[in-house]
């Protein structure tokens, strides 16, 4: 128990004063000859400037140094606790090395500053010993041994690097003067290295619509990351990770982390697959009106068909804007009201295929019910064929419209598709890109074909009755925007911008 308490002193000791105080020599742990060398130094004792060191074996009173020296240290064969200490302004510290003391007789100072005896560790490892006397005479030479071999020479202070397989080997460093030599023995146990932690990729696996950027990083300090592109997998003759990877085509990454002390780590892999937003098909001899939202004229309308009250507000701004000049709608409502913001843009009677086409952005903290896209087409006969589409926060489904009555006595009602849509859940204070492709035929039928949400096409393909006897002006031609409030009172601000509408 007394071993154990005076342990965990020595531990307790050496991690508080580990900064304070640095010994080169000799390393905790190390079997020595007497006398042996001590070398030390310190900056700063307990957080103040140190102002002198010492040293003491076991409990005996402590010998005074400079700040910084090395001296010769004699002890009696035995295991001994060496005490290095520094003293600052009204403060002291100090760290403890456990040292073995061999039996020298003869008057060696054989050193092994590394490895410690016992010790652990990873091949290949560092031998580094020093004397000046062997056997009471001058020292001419060192040199090593491991488990019997023959001899590999060495000056008196010297530094090598020695491979070996796992498991405990014995470590024999020695001494020649003239006509005499003496050595030491201690036992390594080399052991696995520890495997370097696998890759990290910034970016997951999958399909995207747009390039990525992607950062490879590593856990394991001084990781060094090669990585390949081609399908083969990295060696240290791969390239050497330094920076972000722009990947702006489909593409596999490979990559393995080495650092010093480690295996080589697990194989990452990422796989990205570059795919294009898809758009929807447009004719070249297509008619288009872009910018509609530049347009003067607009109109700004409570819709008597919502519920509730409402009022809103459009105007042009330059931010956020992709063209310059943005349709800011700004709409306040009670229990479901909408606003219909509306402008007339041309003048075509005779067009049967239309894409409404318009990039979107949502205010964050903007309340949406319904965000209603509709374009109107008066007919020759001053029949208005009205193609209504919008994402539908109460149903949280794309719906369109269809004259359930007749094209004298209209009903208009809102059909629901397949596709979910709710505008609540559209990223704020971002673009995003809708597309919806129409047709009509001469008997006042509206084929909805299709909507795209930011590249990605849902098909809706339903074909429904659409003609409403309205009497308005034959040919106008009218884009329509409208944004309906969810339940209690509240608000929304949205941005329309590159507001363009095919027809052909």
């Amino acid at each position: 128990m007394k071993t154990f308490l005076f342990a965990l002193v020595v531990l307790a000791a050496s991690s508080v004063s580990a900064l304070a105080i640095t010994v080169t020599t000799p390393v905790d742990g190390a079997q020595v000859t007497s006398p042996f060398n001590l070398q030390a130094s310190s900056t700063t004792c307990g957080g103040v400037p140190t102002v002198s060191m010492g040293y003491s074996i076991d409990s005996a009173s402590a010998t005074i140094e400079p700040t910084w020296f090395s001296v010769m240290v004699s002890a009696t064969p035995g295991s001994h606790v060496l005490h290095v200490k520094c003293w600052g302004k009204q403060t002291h510290s100090q760290t403890l090395l456990n040292i073995t003391v061999l039996s020298s007789a003869s008057g060696s100072d054989i050193t092994v500053t590394s490895p410690a005896n016992g010790i652990k560790i990873t091949s290949p490892f560092n031998l580094a010993a020093n004397t000046t006397t062997c056997n009471g005479v001058p020292a001419t030479s060192m040199g090593y041994s491991i488990d019997g071999s023959s001899t590999t020479a060495e000056p008196l202070s010297f530094s090598a690097s020695i491979s070996k397989n796992l498991g405990t080997h014995t470590l024999v460093v020695k001494c020649y003067g003239k006509n005499v030599q003496d050595k030491v023995s201690l036992t390594v146990d080399v052991v696995s290295p520890p495997t370097a932690a696998t890759p990290k990729f910034s970016v997951v696996s999958g399909t995207y619509s747009s390039a990525q950027t992607v950062k490879i990083s590593d856990s394991t300090a001084g990781a060094a990351i090669y990585f390949t592109t081609d399908g083969t997998s990295p060696t240290t003759s791969s390239p050497l990770y330094t920076g972000s990877l722009a990947v702006s085509s489909s593409v596999v990454i490979e990559a393995l982390a080495l650092a010093p002390g480690y295996s080589k780590s697990g194989l990452a892999r990422a796989s990205y697959t570059i795919t294009p937003p898809s758009k929807a098909p447009i004719p070249s001899n297509a008619t288009a009106v872009t910018d509609i939202q530049t347009m003067p004229g607009w109109r700004v309308k409570y819709d008597p068909r919502t519920n509730g009250t409402a009022s809103g507000a459009m105007s042009l701004i330059s931010n956020p804007s992709l063209s310059g000049q943005a349709g800011e709608f700004d709409t306040t409502y009670t229990d479901y009201g909408g606003v219909l913001y509306s402008v007339t843009y041309a003048n075509d009677a005779d067009a049967s295929n239309f894409v409404y086409d318009v990039q979107v952005w949502i205010d964050a903290g903007s309340q949406i019910g319904n965000l209603e896209m509709d374009n109107n087409q008066v007919l020759s006969n001053g029949d208005t064929i009205i193609y209504s589409f919008q994402c539908s926060g109460n149903s949280n489904i794309w719906e369109f419209g269809e004259n359930s009555g007749t094209r004298t006595s209209p009903s208009a009602k809102w059909v629901k598709s397949s596709a979910p849509c709710n505008p609540a859940n559209w990223a704020t204070n971002t673009w995003h890109h809708v597309q919806i492709s129409y047709s009509r035929d001469d008997s006042g039928n509206a084929t909805y074909h299709s909507v795209w949400l930011d590249g990605v096409e849902t098909p809706i393909n339903a074909t429904v009755p659409a003609d409403f006897a309205l009497s308005w002006v034959p040919g106008y031609l009218i884009a329509n925007f409208q944004v309906d409030g969810t339940s209690g009172s509240g608000s929304s601000t949205l941005y329309a911008d590159n507001l363009t509408i095919y027809r052909w």
